[in-house]
């Protein structure tokens, strides 16, 4: 078990926006979930929640977009955030999660002070078109390269639970593991009654299995994050995650989704002799 936890927390700064149509996610437009949409986050609410983040020990502060990828407007948005953040929170690590991005985007971001920049391979090149059409894998695959010519800190992981075989998992731990991530965010599907795909399959311990399948196949990564659906999927079992191979969890609140009072996990970790870390490797 590691004895050092990363915290990191979301900021949804455009939310339900997407015209793409990736079966698993609540953010399209085309499924019309039961979901909060807007178009530009507040900066002052913003600043508050990164306020919040770190005061709960969170290193790590990732702001999200609700489209397929990064235009003008979107990279104007984040660049404004960031230089502001920089400045009145220089504690935390700021992480960009926009979607497909060229390398000037990228490079854009990296002058603004982004740190690191978030882009998921979701599942395998094979299953990939059972769950989206409107984009294809590879240029998922594209956008992370990108980000290491970049120089920015590589986040790249992916959803178990979306109908996918074990080969397919298997599949897309490798392709992670070729992008050499620093940080391997891993999603458990939160089944929302407006998308087409069934509820998560998996059983508690299937999805321990797969932390651990996730660390052993990707030894390198700094961090093995569990992200999305950790409250759903483990339950009152998720203090057991750190022993599969994760170091890292996501504190708050999701994109669309609940996540839990933050204290709780701070309690969790702290009823575990875990530390909170305290620096990015």
């Amino acid at each position: 078990m590691n004895n050092e936890i990363f915290l990191c927390s979301i900021c949804n700064i455009n939310s339900g926006t997407c015209n793409e149509d990736c079966k698993f996610c609540s953010q399209s437009v085309r499924y019309k979930a039961d979901i909060e949409r807007y178009k530009q986050k507040e900066m002052s609410e913003i600043l508050k929640e990164a306020k919040t983040a770190r005061d709960n020990g969170a290193l790590g502060f990732c702001l999200v977009t609700a489209d397929k990828g990064i235009n003008d407007k979107t990279l104007e948005f984040v660049c404004s955030i960031a230089k502001i953040l920089s400045k009145e929170v220089p504690q935390l690590r700021l992480i960009a999660c926009n979607g497909t991005a060229t390398l000037k985007q990228l490079l854009t971001l990296k002058a603004s002070g982004i740190k690191a920049y978030n882009h998921n391979l979701e599942t395998s090149e094979a299953f990939y078109s059972q769950i989206c059409t409107t984009h294809p894998w590879r240029e998922r695959y594209k956008t992370c390269l990108n980000v290491n010519e970049a120089g920015l800190t590589l986040i790249t992981g992916g959803i178990f639970g979306l109908g996918e075989s074990q080969k397919d998992r298997i599949s897309m731990l490798k392709s992670l593991n070729s992008l050499n991530p620093s940080s391997v965010p891993i999603n458990f599907y939160h089944h929302n009654e407006a998308l087409e795909l069934s509820p998560n399959p998996l059983s508690i311990d299937e999805a321990f299995s797969l932390i651990q399948l996730t660390r052993d196949t990707l030894p390198d990564a700094q961090r093995i994050m569990v992200a999305g659906g950790r409250e759903l999927m483990f339950g009152d079992r998720q203090s057991e995650i750190f022993s599969h191979g994760a170091n890292s969890i996501v504190i708050g609140n999701y994109l669309t989704t609940s996540g839990r009072v933050m204290s709780k996990d701070l309690d969790m970790l702290q009823s575990l002799n875990l530390k909170i870390a305290k620096t990015v490797n």
